[in-house]
């Protein structure tokens, strides 16, 4: 975007701040013009003939359109992926404890890549990595799914599980319904 002495163009049409058309003029006029009101002359449409330039206050024009893209941006959820490591012969509770870290990722919103590691012979028994890593999904059948399926990939097996999409959603309702109620008990005793 071309603004002030930037614009190199003879002929330029000419639209105020507001939109209004001023028409075709040189554009050392539509510079003085520009001067006059204390504002810029901005390109907006370089690929039309004659280019098109607005008479507006460019840095104010910024500044909006910085804040617009902060919005959109805080808008975006930003999914990430979570590992959980696992091995091949896990106890029972170290297995219940990844499954709760697990879970908890899920609910945050995050994909998890689950991970299992195999160690020498463990290798020629990959069908125990296959029932873990089965037995890891069907304890987590209802809040997520299988985005990648169990592959096994040099000396680790590795699955990815994301949330679907109304447990994501309930989490949210149920935090923010638990912020109000915390308001409402708040208000009341200052009743």
């Amino acid at each position: 975007m071309r603004i002030n002495e930037e614009i190199r163009i003879r002929e330029v049409r000419v639209t105020d701040a507001d939109g209004e058309q001023l028409g075709i003029m040189q554009t050392k006029d539509a510079l003085k013009l520009a001067e006059e009101r204390h504002l810029d002359l901005v390109e907006v449409a370089p690929k039309a003939r004659p280019p098109v330039c607005r008479i507006m206050d460019f840095g104010k024009y910024r500044y909006e359109q910085q804040k617009r893209e902060k919005e959109a941006r805080k808008k975006q959820k930003v999914i990430t992926i979570k590992e959980v490591k696992l091995r091949p012969n896990i106890e029972q509770h170290d297995f219940e404890v990844k499954l709760k870290n697990a879970q908890r990722f899920v609910e945050e919103g995050n994909k998890v890549k689950v991970t299992i590691m195999f160690r020498g012979r463990e290798l020629s028994h990959p069908e125990l990595g296959n029932e873990l890593l089965d037995k890891l999904a069907k304890a987590m059948e209802e809040s997520v799914n299988i985005e990648r399926a169990a592959k096994l990939e040099g000396k680790n097996m590795t699955m990815i599980l994301s949330p679907k999409a109304q447990k994501s959603q309930k989490a949210k309702k149920t935090a923010k319904g638990g912020t109000g109620d915390a308001q409402s008990q708040d208000t009341s005793s200052d009743s």
